[in-house]
């Protein structure tokens, strides 16, 4: 099996230039744990901001000024700053084997699949794993 057997192609994407607010709405509304960030001038994959830093960083803005202020605090805050921009990255044809060991040893969450020019085609995350393991189960 390979990387785009499991993949989620459709993505919920978010620019570099966005809020946290943005990305803490998005997160809540689509119900998503992983945003790919790409850049508004060319499309390419910049970052990924997870469920993780986003709490973490709302909590710390809670803690240091309020929850009165939560919503100014994070309206000003751009996710480019928080997103992480040294990631690995797949492409459709890695195998699964490979990437389920990746995913064990570095105790990741998602993992960004993209072409060749670096635009992003999908995402595996720890979920896929998780639904491709109970239809495995299923079909024994």
């Amino acid at each position: 099996m390979k990387v785009s057997d499991i993949m989620t192609t459709k993505l919920v994407c978010l620019s570099h230039e966005a809020s946290l607010k943005d990305a803490h709405d998005l997160m809540q509304s689509r119900g998503v744990r992983h945003l790919p960030v790409v850049s508004e001038s060319n499309g390419m994959l910049v970052g990924i901001l997870t469920h993780k830093k986003m709490i973490s960083t709302v909590m710390s803005m809670i803690y240091k000024y309020g929850a009165d202020a939560l919503e100014r605090k994070e309206r000003n805050q751009r996710i480019q700053s928080l997103m992480e921009s040294d990631f690995q990255q797949l492409n459709r044809d890695e195998s699964l084997a490979s990437v389920a060991e990746y995913f064990i040893e570095n105790k990741l969450g998602c993992l960004p699949v993209v072409d060749s020019e670096g635009k992003i085609e999908g995402i595996v995350t720890s979920s896929d794993f998780v639904k491709l393991c109970a239809q495995l189960l299923k079909s024994q």
